[in-house]
């Protein structure tokens, strides 16, 4: 038995897929509709170009959307601030400083937020710009917050410990005269 043989005759329906034929049969069979040759026969570099490219397009677009992300956090902590109120309460204040913590905290990380999107043909400049900018709203959000519950000394009222007692210009009493 050759080898080969008792396969083909053990199973009813069998393909072999070996190219006995000496010339190429690829040139034989015309190219499909829309199928361009030259797209395939394209050489590396430029394939290569093109995935570097496309790389750096998909870095580029990933870095505006993370220098944008701070604008969906603003918009929910000035919701979740609304809700809180304007008075001094646990929840409020917790609130508030969550909304003075995050954006410093990211602003303190912006290389690291970046990094991974660091390449010499994207520009990384205004995307961390608007994250900056982004979060310094938001931190401004918050001591509008405080502002608004009355935990910043705005007034002269807040600094009267720290002023000197007036001095008295006249003095008055009543009652009666003694002569």
């Amino acid at each position: 038995m050759e080898k080969g043989k008792g396969v083909m005759s053990s199973r009813k329906w069998a393909v072999d897929f070996t190219d006995n034929s000496s010339t190429p049969s690829t040139r034989d069979i015309p190219d499909p509709p829309g199928f361009i040759r030259a797209s395939v026969d394209q050489d590396d570099s430029s394939l290569t170009r093109q995935k570097k490219d496309a790389e750096s397009n998909w870095k580029s677009q990933k870095a505006w959307e993370i220098a944008q992300a701070p604008f969906k956090n603003l918009m929910m902590m000035g919701f979740m601030m609304w809700m809180a109120g304007n008075t001094v309460h646990l929840f409020s204040i917790g609130i508030t400083f969550s909304a003075l913590w995050q954006p410093l905290s990211a602003l303190q990380g912006v290389g690291k937020v970046f990094e991974p999107y660091k390449d010499s043909k994207v520009d990384l400049l205004a995307p961390k710009l608007l994250y900056i900018a982004l979060n310094l709203g938001g931190m401004l959000l918050g001591v509008w917050k405080l502002n608004t519950l009355g935990l910043l000394p705005t007034h002269a009222s807040d600094w009267v410990s720290s002023l000197s007692p007036a001095h008295e210009v006249e003095f008055s009493g009543g009652g009666a005269a003694l002569h």
